[in-house]
């Protein structure tokens, strides 16, 4: 029998371990990956990428830690899910890196196209959501997804996610997401854009 999952709200004390946590989980992500082909660097851009974004998102009270931290899901409330300039150079700051220069413009025009079809109806925002691959199958994500969700429910609001990978669309699809649109990055992969209407 699969232990009960136990989740709560993030501290700056958790940064460390979430950004750890989601480097592993998406060590093969397809976008990932596409912003660092090197895989020998990968690893440590993308605990540094994810720690900068989990402190981004600290001051909206919404990041979800499993009490292990097998997993964690970083939530952006209604009207807060743009960033600011500042905010994306601090998130490009991993790319700088003499192998990596050339890919920067790229990458800014591929998450530049991304948010410029980010839905504008009020919606909380699941900007990420990863659990470590030696906890998978466990619950995690959806139990780091459910507290949101239930939320959205009581308020009346809807919820929006871009899947990375087309095999994570089933897993969204038991929660009430449905794809909208689909989306290629400039020379790199597909997106699947998901949305979530109230219950």
């Amino acid at each position: 029998m699969i232990a009960p999952v136990s989740t709560r709200r993030a501290t700056a004390d958790d940064v460390g371990a979430i950004a750890q946590t989601l480097a592993r989980a998406f060590h093969d992500d397809p976008v990932a990956a596409w912003s660092c082909p090197p895989e020998r660097l990968r690893p440590q851009l993308l605990e540094r990428f994810y720690a900068t974004r989990t402190r981004q998102v600290l001051g909206d009270d919404e990041v979800l830690v499993e009490a292990a931290h097998g997993g964690a899901a970083l939530w952006l409330p209604p009207k807060r899910w743009r960033t600011t300039a500042r905010e994306d150079l601090q998130l490009m700051r991993p790319l700088v890196h003499p192998r990596l220069l050339s890919r920067v413009p790229l990458v800014v025009r591929g998450l530049t196209g991304v948010e410029k079809i980010h839905p504008h109806e009020p919606h909380w925002y699941l900007a990420i959501l990863g659990t470590d691959p030696a906890a998978q199958g466990r619950g995690i994500g959806s139990a780091l997804l459910q507290p949101v969700l239930d939320r959205c429910d009581e308020d009346g609001i809807g919820a929006y996610l871009e899947s990375s990978k087309e095999a994570n669309i089933a897993f969204y699809a038991r929660h009430g997401f449905r794809v909208t649109a689909e989306h290629d990055l400039p020379r790199g992969p597909r997106i699947w854009l998901m949305w979530r209407d109230p219950r």
